[in-house]
């Protein structure tokens, strides 16, 4: 029945069926045509339903459900009766009653029935199609085949009757007999209707034996004779014909065929005989010459824009003479200009190919590519420079013309909208004379990008005394930029603006700053600069430019923005061409003064209404690419841009909670909203730059004193979220700032409010356990071969990047229980650093473990990064004080072992337990490179893969525990030991005692240690804390409070246990040190209280004392070998002196001698000064290492502070950190800073190394630093010092 019917539906309606099935066709044609393969578009059809979202409403996909319903509807309805009636119960496993439904529908006679037929009728409408698509086709090419009979006959019929019966029929080929009669009809004492005739069929036959013709020397005499000929069908067949070969011929034939042409035109202007238009007239574009002479050019540079795409592939001839061809026929001059003057000499060639092409796009093209760029250079020098002499004179004509005076320049402007809407037909001379100047320009914008282009400056220029250089030239057009008013801002150019003289010129500008050399040779010049600021310099002086609008101050901010953006150009606008450091008036002033004034609204010259916000913008930003950097920053400090952008931001966030809301549909509601969106966009624009302060230490201070901290963050982590870091002119994203917000308390503490760390530690957790959310998983993620495996790599560093200083960690975890929860969801993901702790660290129960999907990579990932933490000492106390670290990784190893009857307790040798094993011996081990032995964490080939002893209870074992250093203490007698001894401290003696240290270092470093050391420090801190000139701090007498009933905090008792173990390995402490020790720091913490003042913050760091342990007073105890009494009586004079401020870091914290606002944001001189100084010194002296570090995202800074806060312990031997005591007490507190310069440049090619292998910032924190030696460096140091001390001691003496 169901086939009958079938059958009986499509003999009626199958033609209505093959239309919905084209239908369908035709809707989805291009995405079968885009499939690559059949495969690919069965693949397509198969899943149409998944992919379209319009397949139900295909007209056939609603037919075949219409009939689906007919024939199967009352099978569906029997089957769903039957199964209620029978009312079967369905137990777990069992199919729905839905699937058994269905099942019994699919087996049923009914429904394969139906489905055969639906097949076969189908299968009849698709041939049916496919046999009309054939006959159509077949139909089409016969209907194609006598057309071309017919046209091929008609070509060859008449006026050749010598030629008999032959051309009466139609023919494919031409032998060499006919195209030598065709081509003896083209010479020109033949009648104009054969040669016409004889082009015509040149025209249409084969290409192939045109150019094989035997006489092709005579057939491009008689072409040329052609296109001369005033006929314009004559003309316009032979330029149908040089058209054709272009376009079918080899590249010789098209050489030929193109120097042919370009001769041809050359003549038209050469000589006396061919017509030209005057230049004072004008040209008339309906003029049947000039048709013509146009119709010539547009071939000429059709051609000239085709042929770079493939000259390459062909002999540099054919090049050669297609690129000396153009330049002669550019280059050639019409007699009749020898003898007349500009306004009345005859057009030049230039002019029509301007015309049509009128910003060199051919030029552009030829320069592009060194193989012909090569050519084009040498011509232009050796032949043809007058085509560049040309287009000098024709720039500063212009520009000596006064057509930038009035309002000329707009209507030429103008013309171009119509040239290219086909509006004009007239073009005057003044009109020709603008083109010209714009294509001129646009050719010397892109020679000027090449370095043979600049070689061919100067150039001799008719009616100027002196050779045109390249400053003669650019400071004209500079000029040009803000002589005329009505140009278009930056970014929002329409066509007719483009022409602008001050957009042409921007446009170059903008080319010049893209190239280091073409920037270095043309714009980083002073004549440039003061061209620039010319405008800037007018209105800072009161007067007022009328021809000189917002959008012209804008166009140059942008050009200054981009010289910025460079290090050769910032050096140059911060010290000018002779590198003045102290020089008052390089640009970088003017243009912080015209910022500032912008900013607090006091430039009267620009008029009465307010400058506008793109206005304020584009100079904020050009400062913004100098304060980002240190040395920029110290430039402009003295302008307190900051204080002024934050003054600004204020005003605007204020004015922004004045206007009303919006009301729909109101006249008022639509410039209230306009008004509103205005503003925010100002307030944004001015946090974006307010934020960039914290790209350096110092300027990271500033922005904490303006009070913006926390909206900056905010902004930035708004900009993060959305992956839009990156601003115009920059290299890199916000890392640099993290890193710097995340050295200090207050910048850690923005961070988290703003969701920044949440984020960071989903972002590694996700990647760890759940992957993710944009990777499409196809195959099981495989298991990872290293502890931090590519996938995970981004997020542990970021990560590593933002707990890198104590301060960070301390107000993350400090005094913050564990959860220890007792059952964990698998669906809890951590949102803070405690959670990561919790998770991924302190695995102590098994329903941490069970919460991980991947146990061993995460908890390996945990203890990488508990590893990393626990390089800085303080953070290790915290951590050991707070979740008893080493407890938990001890129990850990004893659950790691198997229980054997030959050998008991054998430790189980995996990944965990090697890294737990590596964390313990970090824990306990004090020490330099070659004081400490820390085994590796790979596994050796062999039967032993490991040969170092796990334990799981102290003490350590043996092996690990090097030999103390042998005391060689230096002889009592030596002359450096006698002269600190004896010698009577006089005026003088300082600078005499310095010399004899340098000496002593130098030639025996040896005696620089025990009593000599402790004897040199005494006596140089004796000396200048009698000295009230050297006394930089208020003398304090330590009170005589008995200090035994005080408690040191837990830190600091577990910082004693480390000191006292270090001090008995080097021999230089004795069994009951701890309590001597325990008394000093009760003094130093008594004695630097009286010096501290209450500080109303919600840091925690800041609630009460200094926090961390006292690493400077131990360093000084373990110096004094455990003199306790001693040592506090040097460091109550040391107190005294401008060097404690940065070797002493408990001196100034919370201190009465730091300005409030100061002491108010928890940041230490130690960073905002010192760490300051060695990013500035860093990037002059070793670039490659201050870019590595840029590019790594992490910074100097982070890692100088960690090294000087634990003065240099775990990374230099002890001698070599008594040395750097020595030499900052003895030499100078800026020897601090060459130190640090000097360790680094001792790193570089480490640093260079693990920047490749991406892991800078785990290599400068978990390795000893080897090799060094202070003495290898002295004399480097003693360099940096004559060239950064005057600064570096004026900053640090600033602090105060």
């Amino acid at each position: 029945m169901c086939a009958s019917k079938m059958s009986h539906l499509y003999s009626e309606d199958e033609s209505d069926l093959q239309s919905l099935v084209r239908q369908l066709l035709k809707s989805i044609k291009e995405r079968i045509i885009s499939a690559p393969s059949f495969e690919c578009a069965e693949e397509i059809l198969l899943h149409l339903e998944e992919t379209d979202e319009n397949f139900h409403n295909y007209e056939l996909v609603k037919y075949l459900r219409n009939h689906i319903d007919d024939v199967l509807g009352s099978v569906i309805e029997k089957e769903t009766e039957t199964c209620t009636d029978e009312g079967r119960t369905l137990v777990s496993g069992q199919d729905t009653q839905v699937q058994q439904v269905i099942r019994n529908i699919r087996e049923s006679k009914e429904y394969k029935d139906m489905l055969q037929s639906l097949k076969n009728s189908m299968m009849m409408v698709v041939e049916s199609l496919i046999n009309k698509f054939e006959e159509d086709q077949l139909r089409k090419e016969e209907l194609q085949r006598k057309k071309q009979h017919k046209q091929h006959s008609n070509y060859c019929m008449d006026n050749f009757s010598d030629i008999g019966s032959l051309f009466n029929q139609s023919y494919t080929f031409l032998n060499q007999e006919q195209l030598q009669i065709i081509i003896g009809r083209m010479d020109p004492s033949q009648p104009k209707e054969v040669r016409q005739d004889a082009l015509h069929t040149l025209c249409c036959a084969p290409p192939s034996d045109v150019l094989n013709c035997e006489y092709w020397e005579t057939l491009c005499k008689y072409l040329a004779a052609a296109l001369s000929d005033p006929d314009s069908t004559l003309s316009d067949k032979g330029l149908q014909f040089y058209a054709k070969t272009f376009s079918t011929s080899t590249f010789s034939i098209s050489r030929e065929m193109y120097t042919s042409l370009a001769k041809h035109l050359e003549s038209c202007f050469t000589s006396q005989q061919s017509p030209v238009p005057n230049l004072s007239f004008g040209v008339d574009i309906t003029n049947p010459d000039i048709i013509q002479m146009l119709k010539k050019f547009r071939l000429l540079n059709e051609f000239q824009k085709e042929v770079p795409s493939f000259w390459i592939r062909h002999p540099e001839k054919f090049m050669e003479e297609i690129v000396e061809s153009t330049l002669s026929l550019l280059s050639a001059t019409h007699k009749q200009n020898f003898n007349t003057g500009t306004s009345n000499c005859a057009m030049e060639p230039v002019y029509f190919l301007a015309l049509l092409d009128v910003k060199a796009s051919w030029f552009k093209k030829w320069m592009h590519g060194y193989y012909s760029r090569t050519v084009v250079l040498k011509l232009l020098e050796n032949k043809y420079k007058s085509l560049i002499t040309a287009s000098v004179h024709q720039c500063l004509n212009y520009f000596d013309s006064r057509n930038l005076e009035d309002d000329a320049t707009d209507s030429l402007c103008t013309m171009f909208h119509h040239i290219n809407s086909g509006q004009r037909t007239y073009y005057t001379g003044q009109e020709l004379q603008y083109i010209c100047f714009v294509h001129s320009l646009c050719l010397l914008g892109r020679l000027l990008m090449y370095t043979h282009g600049r070689k061919l400056f100067p150039v001799k220029v008719k009616n100027r005394k002196e050779p045109v250089s390249l400053m003669d030239l650019l400071v004209p057009l500079i000029r040009m930029m803000y002589q005329h008013p009505n140009t278009a801002q930056n970014g929002n150019v329409s066509e007719t603006d483009s022409y602008s003289p001050a957009n042409l010129v921007m446009e170059v500008l903008r080319m010049l700053c893209g190239g280091k050399e073409c920037a270095t040779e043309c714009l980083y010049k002073s004549n440039i600069f003061d061209s620039l600021l010319l405008p800037i310099v007018t209105l800072l002086k009161g007067k007022q430019i009328i021809s000189c609008n917002e959008t012209v101050l804008i166009n140059i901010a942008d050009i200054l923005a981009r010289i910025a953006s460079t290090d050769r150009g910032l050096s140059l606008l911060l010290f000018g061409e002779t590198d003045n450091i102290g020089a008052t008036n390089c640009p970088a002033h003017i243009i912080a003064e015209f910022t500032k004034c912008l900013l607090d609204e006091k430039v009267p010259a620009l008029g009465s209404t307010e400058p506008s916000s793109a206005l304020k913008g584009a100079f904020i930003f050009v400062c913004r690419q100098m304060y980002n950097t240190c040395e920029g920053l110290e430039v402009l400090m003295p302008y307190g841009l900051h204080e002024s952008i934050s003054k600004a931001w204020k005003k605007a966030s204020s004015l922004t909670e004045r206007i009303p809301t919006p009301v729909l549909g109101s006249e008022s509601g639509s410039s209230a909203a306009q008004e509103l969106q205005n503003m925010m966009i100002l307030e944004e624009m001015l946090v974006d730059n307010l934020l960039h302060f914290a790209a350096t230490p110092k300027g990271l201070l500033l922005l904490q004193q303006t009070g913006a901290t926390n909206e900056c963050v905010k902004y930035m982590f708004s900009r993060f979220t959305i992956k839009f870091q990156v601003s115009q002119c920059e290299k890199f994203g916000y890392e640099v700032m993290v890193t710097q917000l995340a050295s200090t308390a207050p910048g850690i503490v923005a961070l988290q409010s703003s969701g920044f760390i949440k984020a960071l530690v989903m972002d590694l957790w996700s990647v760890l356990e759940c992957g993710r959310d944009d990777t499409r998983m196809i195959n099981p993620k495989p298991t990872p071969v290293e502890p931090i495996d590519r996938s995970c790599q981004k997020s542990f560093l970021a990560l590593v990047n933002l707990l890198s200083s104590f301060q960070a960690v301390y107000e993350l975890i400090g005094n913050l229980p564990l959860p220890n929860k007792t059952a964990y969801s698998l669906c809890e993901v951590p949102s803070s650093v405690v959670d990561i702790i919790d998770r991924l660290i302190i695995i102590n129960s098994n329903a941490k473990i069970h919460s991980l999907f991947n146990y061993e990579h995460s908890h390996m990932v945990g203890l990488r990064l508990l590893s990393i933490l626990c390089c800085n000492l303080d953070v290790l106390l915290l951590l050991e004080f707070q979740y008893s670290v080493s407890e938990i990784l001890l129990n850990a190893q004893k659950e790691n072992m198997r229980e054997d009857l030959e050998n008991p307790r054998v430790f189980i040798i995996d990944g965990l337990s090697v890294e737990r094993n590596h964390i313990l011996l970090r824990l306990n081990l004090v020490g330099g490179a070659s004081e400490r032995f820390l085994p590796p964490r790979v596994l050796q080939k062999g039967n032993d893969p490991y040969p170092w002893p796990l334990f799981s209870s102290f003490p350590l074992p043996k092996c690990y525990l090097h030999e103390p250093p042998k005391d060689v203490a230096p002889k009592q007698d030596n002359e450096f030991f006698k002269f600190i001894k004896s010698s009577e401290k006089q005026t003088g003696w300082i600078e005499w005692c310095k010399k004899q240290f340098r000496k002593t270092i130098t030639t025996k470093p040896e005696v620089i240690e025990g009593n000599t050391l402790v004897e040199l420090l005494e006596n140089v801190v004796e000396y200048l804390s009698n000295n009230s000139s050297e006394c930089f701090f208020r003398p304090y007498k330590a009170t005589d409070t008995v200090v035994q009933h005080l408690n040191l905090s837990p830190i600091q008792q577990l910082g004693i246990k480390t000191v006292v173990r270090y001090g008995r390995f080097l021999g230089v402490l004795k069994s009951d040190s701890d309590k001597e020790l325990a008394i000093l720091l009760m003094h130093c913490d008594t004695f630097l209280k009286q010096q501290q003042v209450a500080i109303n913050s919600s840091l925690c760091s800041l609630q009460r004392g200094y926090v961390g342990h006292d690493w400077f007073a131990s360093t000084m105890f373990l110096i004094m070998s455990g003199d306790g009494e001693r040592t506090l009586k040097f460091l109550q004079q040391f107190s005294n002196l401008l060097v404690s401020a940065f070797l002493w870091l408990p001196r100034l914290h919370c201190s009465i001698h730091l300005p409030m606002e100061s002491a108010e944001t928890g940041i230490h001189p130690v960073y905002f000064c010192t760490t300051y100084y060695i990013e500035m010194i860093l990037k002059a002296e070793l670039p490659l290492v201050f870019s590595a570090f840029r590019m790594s995202g992490f910074t100097p800074s982070q890692i100088c502070q960690q090294w000087l806060a634990q003065c240099f312990w775990n990374y230099l031997n002890w001698t070599e950190i008594g040395h750097y005591v020595a030499l900052c007490i003895t030499l100078g507190p800026d020897y601090q800073v060459y130190m640090c310069i000097s360790l680094l440049k001792h790193l570089q090619q480490d640093i260079r190394h693990h920047l490749q292998t991406q892991d800078l910032q785990v290599f400068l924190k978990e390795e000893a630093i080897h090799g060094f030696h202070v003495i290898s460096y002295l004399e480097y140091m003693e360099k940096l010092e004559k060239s950064y001390r005057t600064s570096i001691l004026k900053e640090m003496k600033s602090i105060k």
